[in-house]
């Protein structure tokens, strides 16, 4: 199988008696989905909380530019982690390899909350930042291969769109927590130990929920048991590949995931060029206080929620498993919004808000759909890996981009050079989105 620092996937057992099958598979489904959106939960209580003692850091003297130099340390790492990371998962037992990252995440936050020189300099909180984005890279592949394994690509689409919201979940909690922490300890520190602490319970909780295959539980392939077989699936994707076999038969010569990896990249830019930049335009532009730029923030976060859920569903029930048609017309009208954002007049808060809802409502259906397009497009063996390479051109191109280069733009072209770029990057995503249209049509054709 290659060398591999992780345990190997779990191996299969003999099949159960036929009348054991559907109430088994059922009920593991249950099991195996709960446990993959409570861990990937989890590991947003140790991803987004240095954010919150960052008041507490100036306050002792740095910085926030500096203080933003460290925080850009998890980006980078995440984005590098999650292919490479996302590799290795390919190979290992997801069950154990979503515990193990979620555990060295959590000890990063404990450490860094605990220990004193952990905070001491820039330098020391870049490394261990570092180190936690790297960890945190080891969240999102494993649970990708489990959903391929468990549900078949005609739910795939709606069972992702459930699970992402995961990520809201564990965010939104990250704020009563950090409450609670302080509460409990009374301590600056405690945000950063404590929800390092139960991020543990969470780890424990995957584990225990987790199974990596249904052959593991001594259950056949999804794609046997809801007769639902992709055009290219043959038996031999059963079996588990090499690295080398995995980067350079499925990935790095996948053409169609290129495709979708330049387009994740412009939808990342449209995501954070947006988010990231709202409240400094709001204030600027149309002259919003600082509680109506707070609130439009939150409302932008948590209108992704149902435009996840009905980006899922819209790609599994209407376009029969098919990704592209969904995300290009989810671009075209976050395209509309950006317009309407950028355009109306200062004054009309509502219809600034309103837009800027419309934009959150719209933009994370791409972000999770080019993810399930990245796990349709490979063997379920090199899903990981495949989600991976689109994640590191979100995070190392999209991401990057939009927090310093639209800095720069707005700099020297003012917001309309900023909402240019924006808009440039919608186009370009709906661009290398359709040229997977045919190819993808061509897959699922005569299922």
């Amino acid at each position: 199988m290659g060398f591999n620092l992780f345990p190997a996937p779990a191996a299969h057992k003999p099949l159960l008696p036929a009348d054991r099958i559907d109430p088994e598979y059922k009920a593991q489904r249950i099991k195996v989905f709960l446990g993959i959106f409570l861990g990937y939960a989890g590991y947003y209580l140790v991803r987004k909380n240095f954010s919150l003692v960052m008041p507490e850091l100036i306050s002792q003297g740095y910085s926030k530019g500096e203080l933003g130099i460290a925080l850009s340390s998890v980006s980078i790492a995440y984005g590098l982690s999650k292919f490479i990371m996302g590799n290795f998962s390919d190979r290992s037992n997801a069950r154990i390899f979503l515990a193990i990252g979620l555990v060295l995440s959590a000890f990063t936050m404990i450490f860094m909350g605990l220990v004193p020189f952990a905070t001491s300099s820039i330098t020391v909180m870049f490394i261990l930042l570092f180190l936690n984005g790297w960890f945190q890279g080891m969240g999102w592949p494993p649970c990708g291969r489990v959903v391929v394994h468990w549900y078949s690509i005609k739910e795939r689409g709606t069972m992702m769109s459930i699970w992402n919201v995961a990520h809201n979940v564990g965010g939104g909690l990250v704020g009563p927590v950090s409450i609670l922490a302080i509460e409990l300890f009374a301590d600056w520190h405690a945000q950063l130990y404590f929800p390092g602490l139960l991020a543990l319970v969470f780890a424990l909780i995957a584990y225990v929920f987790v199974r990596d295959t249904p052959q593991s539980c001594g259950l056949p392939p999804i794609e046997q048991y809801k007769n639902d077989y992709p055009k290219n699936y043959s038996s031999d994707q059963e079996k588990e590949f090499s690295a080398k076999e995995i980067f350079f038969k499925y990935v790095f010569n996948n053409r169609m995931l290129w495709y979708i990896a330049f387009a994740n990249a412009f939808v990342y830019l449209v995501r954070y060029g947006i988010l990231d930049w709202s409240p400094t335009f709001l204030k600027e532009a149309k002259g919003f206080s600082l509680n109506e730029s707070s609130w439009s923030y939150f409302a932008y976060e948590w209108a992704g929620i149902p435009g996840t859920l009905l980006c899922g569903l819209i790609s599994d029930k209407v376009f029969k498993g098919r990704r592209a048609p969904a995300t290009i017309i989810y671009m075209v009208l976050v395209l509309v919004a950006v317009l309407v954002y950028w355009k109306n007049p200062p004054g009309n808060v509502w219809i600034d808000i309103t837009a800027l809802i419309a934009i959150g409502f719209l933009i994370y259906g791409p972000v999770m759909l080019i993810g399930v397009q990245a796990l349709d497009l490979v063997p379920k063996k090199a899903a990981g890996t495949a989600a991976g390479l689109t994640g590191l051109f979100g995070y190392m191109g999209g991401a990057l981009f939009a927090n310093i280069a639209i800095g720069f733009v707005v700099d020297a072209w003012g917001w309309d050079g900023g909402f240019e770029v924006i808009l440039l990057a919608c186009l370009l995503s709906i661009f290398f989105t359709a040229l997977t249209w045919n190819r993808e049509k061509r897959n699922l054709a005569g299922r």
